[in-house]
């Protein structure tokens, strides 16, 4: 019969998954140890404990020399004594020599209770480290903790996760006790058990909520392609089919849009396009910059994609502060240049002039001063353009596109543009002018020489309105301040720079400091009203 003492250890080595053969050498090598501090044997001296199982003691076997006289009897034993226990024994050889302490069976009862404490702790740990490692890239539900300015920690049940607030939505509040789903995003190995943090704001937690509310998605039938997200604003989502006759979109979205949202109440409102992919680039492109209609797309070097766009979904396909474009940009992997259907008409009818239509347009030349008329009416009523006028005007633009990329890879250049003579101007309209160009010269002077020194990033402007300002070669404050020497005018003329964008620029410089220039035309109205 079993033991009480094996009966208990084997009872608690059962009850918390703990390898019995693990626990018990562990223990051996705790009785070692504190028969080392009992007794102060040396750590070069071979010691072991032995347990029997049936009575649960404990005795200690020490390796001692035998010897003809016995000078410490720690590590040494006589020739006789040996021989009583090893008949063969000779000086000079060694044998192993029970020396169990007399008070042993209490330190090794503390011993037994210390280490099975710390097997069990360590056993608890490596199995939470375990148990969550694979869990790393799922989605768990927690209960709020605490709260503080730098995480928030979730009450997993067994163990806690730390919430981030690099990981967490913009805009999110969280209470004590309310209820969390987040993603598991990385599960470290610490002294103090495993550390779990986990994710609000990643885009993989978006994937997870998806394959949770789309059946077609967790089997397979539909496949994310890819995601780009903005936490707590907007996301996009390319999705697949891989079998015929199934729509992407409509299994993403739902009946009555119940599965979208669904995953949108669960991230708090934030907005979801579906879209679907497609393999193709250019239409892939045209289908990220969803809702806006795109007319075409045109591939360019180092991975840039010209987008030309209706007038009237322009400001759609950027989307507020380039949210629209950037988003699409992150899905597709491409940098997306917007530009809109009378832009680069303009610049196509403009290099037409220069050229022969019949060379650049071939029969479409017919149709050229069809464009011409159009653009004429859209520029004069500020209409939109009809469907089938887009589809005569996207005719003529990728005319021009191919003419341009074969001179491009011919290694010819554009033809040049003709310079018109300028017309002699009467005296008054010299003399104003020589006034309205010294009173710009004036307002030159006034810019202070450090606001070349101060970069555009001073300025906190949008991403878009940046991105616009560098592309006109516009790379600090001074600058700004010279187009603005020629008025609101100044600015208005660089491409995708509008009221707003003007006004966003204005209200920044007053965050530095008032103008130090004033406007060529309140300068020309102070001489105007000078008596004569």
């Amino acid at each position: 019969m079993k033991s009480e003492f094996m009966l208990a250890f084997n009872q608690i080595c059962a009850e918390r998954g703990l390898p019995r053969e693990v626990v018990l050498d562990a223990l051996k090598t705790a009785l070692v140890s504190a028969y080392r501090r009992n007794v102060g044997a040396s750590a070069a001296q071979n010691v072991i404990a032995e347990i029997d199982e049936k009575s649960g003691k404990a005795t200690i076997y020490v390796e001692k020399k035998v010897v003809a006289e016995v000078q410490d009897g720690r590590d040494e034993i006589s020739l006789e004594e040996a021989r009583r226990i090893d008949p063969e024994a000779e000086i000079g050889s060694t044998v192993m020599v029970e020396s169990t302490p007399r008070d042993f069976g209490r330190i090794a009862a503390q011993t037994a209770k210390q280490v099975i404490l710390q097997r069990i702790r360590e056993a608890e740990r490596e199995a939470l480290f375990e148990d969550f490692s694979e869990r790393e890239g799922e989605l768990i539900n927690g209960t709020v903790q605490s709260i503080t300015p730098t995480h928030v920690s979730l009450n997993l049940g067994r163990t806690e996760a730390i919430l981030p607030r690099s990981q967490q939505v913009p805009g999110e509040r969280y209470t004590i006790h309310q209820r969390v789903r987040a993603y598991v995003l990385e599960v470290r190995r610490t002294s103090r058990g495993p550390q779990i943090i986990v994710s609000r704001s990643h885009k993989n937690m978006l994937r997870r909520l998806l394959e949770l509310e789309v059946p077609e998605i967790y089997n397979g039938t539909v496949e994310i392609k890819a995601i780009a997200r903005e936490a707590g604003a907007r996301s996009k989502v390319a999705v697949a089919a891989n079998q015929p006759g199934v729509d992407p979109v409509g299994s993403c979205v739902g009946m009555r849009g119940i599965r979208i949202q669904s995953i949108v109440n669960e991230l708090g409102g934030e907005k979801i396009d579906v879209i679907e992919w497609h393999p193709e680039t250019t239409a892939f492109i045209a289908n990220a910059l969803s809702p806006a209609r795109v007319l075409t797309v045109f591939l360019e070097e180092g991975r840039t994609a010209s987008v030309i766009v209706p007038d009237d979904q322009l400001s759609l396909a950027i989307g507020r502060e380039g949210q629209n474009a950037r988003l699409a940009a992150k899905l597709t992997g491409w940098r997306i240049d917007i530009k809109s259907v009378t832009e680069v008409l303009a610049e196509a009818l403009a290099l037409l002039e220069r050229t022969d239509p019949r060379e650049v347009l071939g029969e479409a030349a017919d149709y050229l001063p069809t464009a011409q008329a159009i653009l004429a009416r859209h520029q004069e009523a500020k209409v939109p353009y009809a469907p089938e006028e887009l589809r005569l005007l996207r005719e003529i633009i990728e005319a021009v596109h191919e003419y341009r990329t074969r001179l491009q890879e011919a290694g010819k250049e554009l033809p040049p543009v003709e310079e018109k003579e300028e017309e002699v101007e009467p005296a008054e309209v010299g003399e104003a002018e020589r006034k309205r160009e010294a009173a710009r010269e004036e307002a030159l002077a006034r810019i202070p020489e450090i606001a070349y020194q101060l970069p555009l990033s001073v300025l906190e402007l949008p991403t878009r309105v940046q991105s616009h300002l560098e592309k006109a070669g516009i790379e600090n404050v001074g600058q700004i301040y010279e187009r603005l020497v020629e008025g609101d005018e100044g600015l208005l003329r660089i491409n995708g720079i509008g009221a707003k964008g003007l006004a966003e620029i204005k209200d920044r410089l007053e965050v530095l400091g008032a103008m130090p220039m004033e406007e060529p035309a309140a300068a020309e109205a102070e001489t105007a009203s000078e008596p004569e």
